[in-house]
């Protein structure tokens, strides 16, 4: 077995070859949280389908303005989190600017859905079509585009990871 640091050309640093328990427990971790967000996934089909069947169309809505301060609070503090991240070059702008583009898109979605049927679905739609969904779907592609760049494990390593 190699122990010896590989060369990262990219950044011109050495980085040590992950040890066999660790990778067992990188893929323990992996398959432990897939099985979580699978349960989730399944659980949340009956929940919303109870309710599709039982929620009321039409419902009286109090500190509507706290909820929708308080979600473009959030917005602001993820770009600004982004934003400043990025300008570090921390890697963790990988995870605010995908956080943004989640919310960009929540955002979007309740501004049109919750405006439907009134004038402002106009301009609810317009904001979401020309700047909230083409702001998300660029973050969205940088956010690929720098995990492409991310170091992986080795052939190797990974091969150790099956045997």
């Amino acid at each position: 077995m190699n122990d010896a640091p590989k060369a990262d050309i990219r950044q011109g640093t050495e980085y040590p070859t992950p040890t066999p328990d660790v990778l067992d427990r990188v893929r323990r971790h992996r398959r432990h949280t897939l099985e979580l967000l699978t349960v989730c996934a399944v659980g949340l089909v009956p929940w919303t389908v109870l309710l599709a069947v039982t929620l009321p169309s039409a419902y009286e809505v109090h500190q509507w303005r706290t909820t929708w301060v308080g979600f473009d609070v959030l917005l602001v503090l993820s770009m600004a989190a982004t934003a400043l991240l990025g300008w570090r070059r921390h890697r963790a702008v990988i995870v605010a600017a995908a956080v943004s583009a989640a919310l960009l898109i929540c955002d979007a979605w309740f501004d049109v859905s919750l405006a439907f049927g009134t004038s402002d679905v106009w301009s609810a739609a317009a904001l979401a079509v020309f700047a909230e969904l083409p702001l998300a779907g660029y973050l969205i592609h940088r956010v690929l585009a720098m995990i492409s760049l991310a170091r992986w494990p080795s052939v190797e390593a990974a091969t150790r990871l099956t045997e």
